[in-house]
């Protein structure tokens, strides 16, 4: 049980079906909660095992539990929505967990539900996901026959239904409020905050999103304790992480792993090193919309805290490797122009910053570029960053970008200063 959330993923086994998942001990953290547990009970418990969310931000997921009000207004239709929305590039955890091991999302979000005392669950699930879509409604199928899922869940006060929505396909989805008004079947644009979602989200009701690796470890939490979750990690945050890595490496792929493991035993380990005839040069440790470390970061341990003290962040804990015959202005180029063609217009210094943006990085790349596109690029990381949108999105574009100019920025001038000479000798 030192990787829980894997425990079902076998070589030679398509998928976990309900009495694979059963025979590993599935659905007993749901018949815990029910038969002994109240909703604030499930919210400590979660809160005691130091689950943080691992979407990306990092935040107590028990505590999001906690903010929403079930005393108040008991009869308030309360909503949980997960986000299956993985459009991160370099991000490929969820797909793992989704395809491989349905039922445990689905005992994490009937869990999850009560502790919030949701009555209705909704899984928003990226639209080219379509194998997880036919493994999700096979396992609902079978969690609602076993009484699972549905009224009275194992005979309990407690009924559930679980609706499969299907994203129409765009990255600011994977945004909280974007995607509860694309499930509300409105334009995917961010809301205003405050209210946050826990308050008023879902058609104006207290709602909860939480991302399918978070749930994945609320019913082993229940289970085994959370004194025995916060064991599993390495460091000061608790529990397992698919850690992942793509790029010039031997060996892509996912691992569970505790949480503190050193990236540098990930990426040399795990992933076996870089391949041959590759160098690495540097790396984005959590997916496209973080900063750039280099080598001299490999000791760092995957953490949330650590790994921002480094200079980045932990992200969805999928290293880009970045290899020393790749350029790195190209690389970021590439990723520019993903955030641009995925902003979702909504707000100016994201809708016009990030083709500008664009530009400039393709003007350079091309021959075109100006000293003073480099100050023009460093000025818009600022302008672009946080506090500035109303979301997350063009921030996190700048994430790359202002990390390559400090850690690349002779890269960038080659490209200026070369070809300013040969003008210059022609």
């Amino acid at each position: 049980m030192d990787r829980p959330l894997t425990q079902n993923i076998r070589t030679g086994r398509a998928f976990a079906t309900l009495e694979d998942y059963r025979k590993t001990g599935g659905y007993e953290g749901l018949k815990k909660t029910l038969a002994d547990l109240k909703p604030k009970d499930v919210q400590q418990w979660v809160k005691d095992a130091g689950l943080r969310g691992r979407g990306g931000a990092g935040f107590s997921t028990g505590l999001k539990w906690s903010l929403v009000p079930i005393d108040q207004a008991p009869a308030q239709p309360r909503y949980l929505v997960i986000n299956a929305d993985e459009m991160e590039p370099g991000t490929f955890k969820d797909r793992l967990l989704l395809e491989k091991d349905p039922h445990q999302l689905l005992e994490g979000i009937v869990i999850a539900a009560y502790a919030i005392q949701a009555q209705t669950a909704y899984i928003f699930l990226r639209a080219e996901y379509r194998l997880a879509a036919e493994r999700l409604t096979r396992a609902m199928q079978e969690a609602r026959a076993a009484h699972y899922i549905g009224a009275h869940i194992l005979d309990s006060d407690f009924s559930l239904e679980i609706h499969l929505h299907t994203s129409a396909g765009r990255y600011i989805c994977g945004e909280e409020s974007a995607l509860l008004n694309a499930l509300e079947g409105k334009r995917a644009t961010p809301r205003p905050k405050p209210p946050f979602a826990v308050v008023s989200g879902l058609w104006g009701r207290p709602t909860v999103v939480n991302n399918v690796e978070t749930l994945c470890n609320v019913p082993h939490i229940l289970r085994h304790g959370a004194d025995w979750y916060k064991g599993l990690g390495r460091g000061a945050d608790a529990g397992t992480k698919l850690f992942g890595a793509s790029g010039r490496v031997k060996k892509p792929g996912l691992w569970e792993l505790p949480m503190g493991t050193p990236i540098r035993e990930i990426l040399e380990d795990h992933a076996d090193g870089m391949k041959d005839g590759y160098r690495l040069r540097g790396f984005l440790p959590g997916g496209a919309s973080t900063d750039f470390l280099l080598p001299e970061h490999l000791d760092v341990p995957m953490e949330f805290d650590t790994v921002a003290k480094a200079g980045s962040r932990m992200g969805t804990g999928t290293i880009i490797v970045l290899d020393d015959k790749t350029c790195p202005v190209q690389m970021v180029l590439n990723l520019e122009r993903f955030f641009a063609q995925e902003s979702c217009g909504w707000c100016t210094p994201c809708r016009d910053g990030l083709p500008w943006t664009v530009t400039l990085l393709q003007d350079i790349v091309e021959g075109r570029g100006r000293p003073e596109d480099l100050d023009t690029l460093s000025r818009l990381t600022r302008m672009l960053g946080p506090g500035n949108t109303f979301c997350a999105l063009a921030p996190g574009a700048m994430e790359p970008l202002q990390s390559a100019l400090k850690y690349f920025r002779e890269d960038f001038e080659r490209y200026i200063f070369q070809n300013r000479t040969l003008k210059e000798a022609v």
